[in-house]
């Protein structure tokens, strides 16, 4: 049972601080997110690179932004309601190591995902589907998680970056500042929670409307935030 209450939890906090790391592609802006299409852009559209100044005001969001800490507060206060970990009991030193763990891994898992992407010269932003129906966008949401773009051309390819950055932020925490009994199969466990919550961050972006009269762009959680707008092909005549 607490197996599953802490899946639940580990789905619900990466997909928080997906909802400000990535945007679709409806969204002008700077964006931060774990992968993109899974397949190249419709020929009716022209894939437009995110900037490195893009990368960077995504990354400081995605560290610092208030989706990461309202994810470690909810995580830290799960875990303090089930006490887990146990060797770190209640009360308030308790919450503070628990939230200061949770925001660690989310820290690292971040840090890892942007620094492999810039080796690897992918671009691991989120863009919405340009396809019609419920299915088909939410496999296109889901086999996302491990697509990323590369090239000027925007090319699919699968992501590296995206692969290792959930394990890197447990794997991290495991041999860091978890309990001595934590070793890499738990690390391999949170991580796999941590992917399957990436992939509910995907679909929360693909089918939450974050349009220029949406809640998110009123509140403006979410303004300057986004995938880079693919531009229509100029006609012969311009």
């Amino acid at each position: 049972m607490k197996s599953r209450r802490k899946t639940a939890l580990l789905l619900a906090l990466p997909a928080l601080s997906l909802l400000t790391g990535a945007q679709s592609v409806v969204n002008s802006g700077n964006s931060s997110g774990i992968a993109v299409a899974s397949t190249p852009a419709p020929p009716d559209l022209i894939y437009t690179r995110p900037s490195q100044r893009t990368k960077l005001r995504n990354y400081a969001f995605d560290m610092f932004g208030p989706y990461p800490i309202a994810g470690a507060a909810l995580a830290a206060g799960i875990g303090q309601a089930y006490n887990t970990p146990p060797e770190w009991s209640q009360g308030v030193e308790g919450f503070a190591k628990r939230i200061g763990s949770d925001f660690g891994i989310a820290t690292v898992s971040t840090t890892t995902l942007y620094g492999l992407a810039q080796a690897f010269k992918d671009d691991t932003l989120y863009y919405r589907c340009e396809c019609k129906g419920a299915f088909p966008r939410l496999r296109h949401a889901v086999i996302s998680t491990l697509i990323a773009r590369r090239g000027e051309d925007g090319h699919s390819v699968f992501s590296v970056p995206a692969l290792i950055a959930p394990y890197a932020g447990t794997m991290t925490a495991v041999y860091a500042w978890y309990p001595g009994r934590y070793d890499a199969k738990d690390a391999l466990r949170m991580g796999n929670y941590t992917l399957l919550g990436y992939v509910g961050g995907n679909i929360a972006l693909e089918f939450f409307y974050s349009g220029p009269h949406s809640l998110l762009q009123r509140l403006h959680l979410n303004n300057g935030h986004g995938a880079p707008d693919p531009s229509p092909n100029p006609s012969p005549t311009q």
